[in-house]
């Protein structure tokens, strides 16, 4: 049933979240479509639109020196591309029968409905904060947002003493950790894991917590936080363990995030067993023609393993923009899935890794070979030649590329991205032996380092 009536015969096209799925998305479907056929309507509940969260380390850490470098698009560039973006504006519903929303001004409280015949959904993920005393207390942060980044920076500034505790050793809370300690404070890492970083095995973890030690982070492995202690003023005082109390000024959780898909579930929608929306292969709300959803919201084929996974990273949130936006607009695109690509550094340590750790592979039921090779990342006697670890998985007896993991200095997080590629084209161990890489001395072995390890294991494969 359409819904156009009083607009002229235009389609008016809704979209929940104006960060960069949202707005990729209505972006797109502006380019495919002019506002005499498409109305679009956004909402954002909070301050700013377009922006990019994975610099938010890098702002808070000073690398970034302004936060606005991280505007990719403000409010008024999208109004003046005809998107009616309404900021501050958080929609509190879903009618799905009767093709509207109801949202509210997060300001003034007032309330209104408001009728699509497309639907977006693009509400992305929250942080995970643990329910356990302290856990809102002053001083104790996460950073999802800029607000967010603000309010942390506000509090650093604001904070006598300079004792940090991070809760949590992913990419969020290993970066978050470098920042402190370029803002001047002392930082514990506290961490549930065998190791940091917790999308590498704990062998190539065990990598970065030499690093971060080297930096002058402590690191508390295996240990599980009970509570925050809080002193007479009502601020954080220190984060507590089974066994240990750690002093803490400030407290940071990066301890990962959740699909924020409340909304969708009350419009009963389907989720998956991760919490976000399951969609088809362009991006559609599955079993809904006229609603889509992309960005942290949204649960994602792996192509490695064939499963559903939840994989929270900006790469994928605009290219589901794109996706939606295209066929939101009457054209048509596809998003197939990842393989699960990422980087990240710890001071000018590189982390990268691709495809199935060897507990993801052991999960789905994948028969599996591993080699760990040191090599370096450019030619061994060319000045500023770096040592770098590689280690990859392999399905036994096929010799399909399963995983790449790969930590170094310079030049080891990109040698991913062939990895990548190799996941995405299926290819085996002993096919990428003969891929005709780049080579000169400044940039690499003769023989690269992902070559290397891939020669290694194929041999392993071929012994079985």
């Amino acid at each position: 049933m359409s819904m156009n009536g009083g607009r002229g015969g235009r389609e008016r096209l809704v979209v929940i979240g104006g960060d960069a799925a949202g707005m990729s998305a209505a972006s797109q479907a502006r380019r495919m479509r002019g506002p005499d056929e498409l109305e679009i309507v956004a909402f954002e509940r909070g301050h700013f639109s377009s922006f990019s969260a994975c610099g938010i380390p890098y702002w808070v850490g000073g690398d970034v020196p302004e936060r606005d470098r991280l505007i990719a698009r403000t409010p008024e560039e999208h109004r003046a591309r005809d998107i009616d973006l309404r900021m501050r504006t958080e929609v509190t519903e879903i009618d799905v029968a009767g093709g509207r929303v109801r949202a509210r001004d997060v300001d003034s409280g007032d309330e209104s409905w408001t009728s699509y015949d497309k639907l977006v959904i693009a509400t992305g993920a929250r942080p995970i904060r643990p329910d356990m005393p302290g856990a809102d207390a002053p001083g104790v942060h996460g950073v999802q947002t800029l607000d967010d980044g603000q309010a942390l920076l506000d509090s650093l500034a604001h904070t006598r003493g300079r004792r940090a505790v991070v809760v949590g050793a992913g990419y969020i809370g290993v970066e978050m950790a470098e920042a402190l300690i370029h803002r001047g404070f002392q930082v514990t890492v506290v961490n549930r894991g065998k190791e940091p970083m917790s999308p590498l095995d704990p062998d190539m973890g065990r990598l970065v917590h030499r690093a971060m030690e080297g930096l002058g982070i402590t690191m508390v492995n295996d240990a599980e936080v009970t509570k925050l202690l809080t002193g007479q003023d009502g601020r954080v005082r220190a984060v507590a363990t089974e066994d240990a109390e750690y002093p803490a000024d400030i407290v940071v959780f990066g301890i990962g995030v959740r699909p924020e898909t409340a909304l969708a579930r009350a419009a009963g929608l389907p989720l998956g067993a991760r919490g976000g929306l399951l969609t088809d292969l362009a991006m559609r709300v599955r079993g809904h023609e006229n609603i889509w959803a992309g960005g942290d919201c949204v649960e994602v084929l792996n192509l490695v393993s064939g499963q559903e996974q939840y994989v929270p990273l900006g790469t994928h949130a605009n290219k589901h923009g794109q996706v939606i936006g295209s066929n939101a607009g009457g054209g048509y695109a596809t998003f197939p899935g990842v393989v699960g690509t990422a980087v990240s550094k710890v001071c000018d340590l590189e982390i990268a890794r691709t495809g199935l750790r060897e507990k993801d592979a052991h999960r789905v039921g994948l028969q599996y070979e591993t080699v760990t090779i040191e090599s370096t990342s450019r030619a061994g006697y060319y000045p500023g030649a770096s040592p770098m670890t590689v280690k990859m998985l392999a399905e036994r007896r096929t010799g399909r590329l399963l995983g790449v993991q790969i930590v170094g200095r310079e030049g080891a997080a990109k040698r991913v991205d062939i990895a990548a590629v190799a996941l995405t084209a299926q290819m085996t161990v002993e096919q990428m032996t003969a891929l005709d890489l780049g080579y000169a001395p400044p940039f690499s072995p003769v023989w690269d380092p992902v070559l290397v390890a891939a020669r290694k294991a194929t041999a392993k494969v071929r012994a079985r």
